[in-house]
């Protein structure tokens, strides 16, 4: 990687939790659990399209929301290329998922 890991303090934080929830309302995607970590994301998603178009989405929705903040130089990586996405089958594994999201990433930071 060519720039420091990048950082999400409260601000960002709060930032890219509103831009997931602006790019699920507008996509008609129904977003079920989301927390925003200082250096990583976890959201579970109900939507019809693979979850890599979701990644894809939040993460450019999310660049342009801290962009337009001006906290950060104009051409500063954010996002590492890919990430962790996977097909929930059943409800089990929705209702583990969520529960993993919002109860077991240690201290409570930007959760919906």
């Amino acid at each position: 990687m060519d720039q420091p890991l990048y950082n999400l303090d409260q601000i960002r934080r709060d930032a890219v939790l509103d831009a997931i929830r602006e790019v699920c309302a507008h996509r008609g995607w129904r977003l079920l659990a989301a927390h925003v970590r200082t250096n990583h994301v976890h959201t579970v998603v109900e939507a019809e399209v693979p979850p890599e178009r979701i990644m894809g989405d939040f993460k450019a929705y999310a660049s342009r929301r801290l962009t337009q903040m001006k906290l950060d130089e104009p051409d500063r990586k954010r996002w590492a290329r890919h990430g962790s996405t996977r097909w929930l089958p059943q409800w089990r594994h929705v209702s583990a998922a969520i529960h993993y999201v919002l109860a077991e990433q240690g201290d409570v930071m930007a959760v919906f």
